[in-house]
């Protein structure tokens, strides 16, 4: 009979199907980045939406999932065409429902959801209301398939700070309604996080999560920014905190979170090549890595898809893929007393998914 304990350290084969089969959590993926072709074009024409393309062929090849761009505004420029498809409630709700649906199809069991209601005022929706949409579509796929997820409301670096205050009070408003932390996202380069210290007093007054895309496109000083001015929790991405020596021992010291989106850092151009995705150093030292999509669609990804191309480009072993499944858990934004239990569940469901992995291929002898 094989025993975790006697092939932690050890290298197999795992198969895709194997990464499907693993619990999983996704805590860093954008709705306006993650629906379906095929809906965005239903919605087009629901909302007599002219998108300039009629087939998913000609809609994919205007958005370019999967595609390498120059830069992180560049690869943002895609959500110019989903956010047409999102300005309306029943939109907003079919998204939301249909990127949870995918999400429990590959089993991930927790998921936390961000995006901007900003963004999708443009048919003179509330924020409010806007926010409801999404939330009541997460609480009906949470009893259609059992996945459990939360909000996050992210605020926008490239826009005024006042309209992160805004989004501020409403995530404080939402606060144990659904809502489960603050972001800040958009443009890195030239935005610092501290031009928003007003939208982050209040939340960390109100006692809210926080995490901040930081270190993606721009250097550690984000990172620094984010963790020491705006009190965040986790780090979104943080592929440059590997350039200051001193900061990443912080990061690890205090258990900070790194959120890292292996395809999208190499879409973005934050590393120039998955090869060199500081990945497996931050796993080596430590770190509490967590593996996410950022965005299904523009990155045309899945979390699947995310752990085998970790497993197959960084030679993951059952210790590395346990610590990796661990870290998303202990890092959500969701209450110990839950998170105490769900700890317990998803280890042993994961350590008896790989030990039956190892038996099928035939023992601890069969090593790579």
């Amino acid at each position: 009979m094989v025993k975790f304990d006697d092939i932690v350290d050890q290298r197999f084969e795992f198969d895709r199907e194997f990464f499907h089969k693993l619990p999983k959590t996704d805590l860093h993926v954008h709705l306006d980045g993650s629906l379906r072709l095929e809906t965005i074009l239903e919605l087009a024409e629901q909302e007599k939406v002219d998108l300039g393309v009629r087939t998913v062929e000609e809609l994919a090849a205007l958005i370019g999932p999967g595609k390498t761009h120059a830069s992180l505004e560049e690869y943002l420029r895609g959500f110019s065409i989903t956010l047409k498809v999102l300005q309306n409630a029943h939109g907003l709700y079919r998204a939301a429902y249909e990127l949870a649906q995918d999400a429990a199809a590959e089993n991930i069991e927790y998921m936390e959801v961000r995006f901007s209601p900003m963004l999708h005022t443009h048919e003179k929706l509330s924020m409010a209301m806007i926010l409801e949409s999404v939330l009541s579509a997460l609480r009906d796929a949470e009893r259609d398939f059992g996945i459990h997820s939360g909000v996050i409301v992210c605020g926008i670096r490239n826009v005024s700070p006042s309209f992160s205050l805004r989004l501020a009070e409403l995530s404080a408003a939402f606060k144990n309604r659904g809502v489960v932390g603050f972001d800040l996202a958009g443009a890195e380069y030239n935005h610092p996080a501290k031009d928003h210290l007003a939208a982050f007093s209040l939340i960390l007054s109100n006692n809210v999560n926080v995490t901040i895309h930081a270190g993606e496109a721009y250097g550690p000083d984000s990172i620094h920014q984010a963790l020491h001015y705006c009190g965040a929790h986790r780090i979104g991405h943080g592929t440059r905190l590997r350039e200051d020596g001193d900061l990443l021992n912080y990061v690890n010291d205090h258990r900070i979170p790194l959120e890292v989106c292996l395809s999208s850092n190499t879409q973005t151009r934050a590393v120039r090549s998955l090869e060199e995705h500081p990945f497996r150093f931050y796993l080596d030292l430590g770190l509490r890595v967590t593996l996410n999509t950022d965005n299904r669609l523009i990155t045309n990804t899945t979390l699947t898809d995310e752990y085998w191309l970790a497993c197959r480009l960084f030679e993951l072993k059952p210790r590395d893929i346990l610590d990796l499944v661990m870290n998303g858990i202990k890092s959500a934004f969701i209450p110990y007393e839950y998170k105490r239990d769900l700890v317990r569940r998803t280890k042993d469901k994961t350590k008896a998914l790989i030990e039956a992995h190892v038996a099928k291929l035939g023992g601890p002898s069969h090593t790579l």
